[in-house]
């Protein structure tokens, strides 16, 4: 699938608009694994992509999620407009891997410009707090060493130090160490 070409990409695009459920799941995943062997082929379907992200069944939520997060590591602007749909998908009650899938989407975005750090942060900032210490925090915090590694704002990076800043401190685990490694970015 890591070969896949523009016309191949296209003709999986357009079935994502199909009536099959099954087949959306399997045309999106192909998408995701394109878009992490090589974004720019992907990347010219981004407004489908985007429409994508309101389809009914979770997977193929999180496979384009993740194949816009593959897009905007590398053309942020061209996927800036999937900021509503993965905010809907960020606190989707039905499915953590949706909700991990945004939240990575949404670090990648911020990481891109201060601009875009700052318009994220406030729903990463929620998330956090309704997410912390579930089974997908680990990646979150994942996604978050992204973002402060990124080009995120001062208010932006001074904020999520602030957010980590007690667990750095007084967490265990896997929390305490990725939370004081985001600081250590953060500085």
């Amino acid at each position: 699938m890591a070969d896949i070409e523009t016309p191949d990409i296209s003709g999986l695009v357009e079935e994502l608009s199909g009536s099959s459920r099954r087949r959306r799941q399997e045309v999106a995943h192909a998408i995701a694994q394109a878009a992490r062997s090589n974004p720019d082929v992907v990347a010219p379907f981004a407004d489908d992509l985007i429409d994508a992200l309101f389809r009914p069944e979770a997977q193929t939520r999180w496979e384009v999620l993740d194949a816009l997060g593959a897009v905007a590591q590398t053309d942020a602007e061209r996927v800036a407009g999937a900021f509503e749909g993965a905010e809907a998908s960020l606190f989707d009650d039905g499915s953590a891997t949706v909700r991990l899938a945004a939240f990575e989407f949404l670090c990648r975005l911020g990481a891109s410009s201060p601009e875009r750090s700052d318009e994220v942060w406030p729903l990463l900032d929620e998330a956090i707090q309704c997410y912390h210490g579930d089974a997908e925090y680990r990646d979150m915090l994942t996604a978050l060493l992204g973002l402060a590694q990124g080009a995120a704002s001062e208010q932006t990076r001074c904020s999520l130090a602030a957010r980590v800043k007690f667990d750095a401190e007084n967490g265990t685990g896997y929390i305490k160490s990725f939370s004081a490694e985001i600081l250590q970015a953060l500085s």
